[in-house]
């Protein structure tokens, strides 16, 4: 866990960030949105010490991130920026590896663990190992990039507008490789970033910032049903709250009972794990009144239809 103190810095007479305090739960991802100049990304950098507070404290897992000198802090924190900042004289395990060997690790325990990270990145270990850089897309170095941020095991990584210069069908498919990773390694994750949909994709909590202060910080749907600030609600959009909040429900959790015989019978089969708004644009573009929810194995879930999803979407 996380536990923010009214954190403030300032640089000369202008607070950068502005007696923040929040709280991150083990285990999750928050997002940092806003716009530039709100403060997101200072705050996130005095989390790992990269800018010293003003004031104010951080607490990781009821330590004070003050009471170790900052590189030795950073070497227990994942960090990953926009551009990945992968060293282009060395190859991708030997960047992977950079902080397991500032550690300490032996060879025969960093061997093993570049070769997980690669393959849970979809990455084979015997085609990317020995690549440089300047060899890799776009996707594939964010993807080495955050391979390196998880080497050592961190309980924390920070990630600051990281997709930012992914095309957007990259970015997406670099969001999903995100989620997963999460899911997979439990990491407690902080993103920055200024994209109001891509904070709501990733986060289980959002945090909306302007002029160095968090306006609110909740759920997405709290914040979309609910908003603290006419700010807020402007970068939420109330005039598309109900389309936003289709996209924070899956079609696996809104999926109705299938009858015998049901499935595959019209319509198209969607991913449990597609968005509710993603569903309703299929069944509009097939011209269908309904479809199939499958699982990752292409087991049918359950199904869905047009009314259903409204139905929800006005609900809440």
């Amino acid at each position: 866990m996380i536990v923010i103190e009214s954190l403030t810095k300032h640089y000369g007479p202008i607070a950068a960030v502005d007696g923040v305090s929040m709280t991150i739960e083990r285990d999750s991802i928050t997002v940092i949105v806003g716009t530039s100049g709100s403060g997101k990304s200072t705050l996130l950098r005095m989390i790992n010490r990269l800018i010293e507070p003003t004031s104010g404290r951080v607490l990781i897992d009821g330590r004070d991130t003050a009471s170790e000198s900052g590189h030795r802090l950073r070497r227990h924190i994942g960090y990953v920026i926009q551009g990945y900042g992968l060293f282009p004289h060395r190859t991708v395990a030997h960047n992977i590896a950079t902080v397991p060997r500032l550690l300490g690790w032996d060879e025969n325990r960093i061997r093993p663990r570049v070769a997980q990270l690669l393959e849970a990145l979809q990455l084979d270990p015997a085609v990317y190992s020995g690549k440089y850089p300047h060899q890799l897309s776009g996707g594939e170095q964010q993807r080495v990039g955050v391979a390196r941020a998880l080497a050592a095991e961190p309980a924390v990584l920070l990630m600051d507008e990281p997709f930012g210069a992914l095309d957007p069908i990259i970015r997406e498919k670099a969001q999903d490789d995100l989620l997963e990773i999460q899911r997979k390694f439990g990491t407690t994750m902080v993103v920055v970033t200024h994209d109001i949909d891509e904070a709501f994709r990733l986060g289980d909590r959002v945090a909306v910032m302007s002029a160095g202060r968090v306006l609110q910080y909740d759920r997405p749907e709290v914040l979309v049903t609910h908003p603290a600030d006419p700010l807020v609600a402007r970068m939420t959009g109330s005039a598309e709250r109900a389309m936003r909040l289709l996209s924070l429900t899956t079609a696996g959790e809104a999926a109705l009972p299938l009858t015998p015989g049901e499935a595959g019978t019209g319509g198209p089969a969607v991913p449990a794990s597609a968005s509710l708004r993603v569903v309703l644009s299929e069944l509009l573009w097939h011209g269908s009144e309904s479809a199939t929810v499958i699982d990752g194995d292409g087991t049918p879930r359950g199904r869905l239809t047009v009314a259903a999803i409204l139905a929800r979407a006005r609900a809440r």
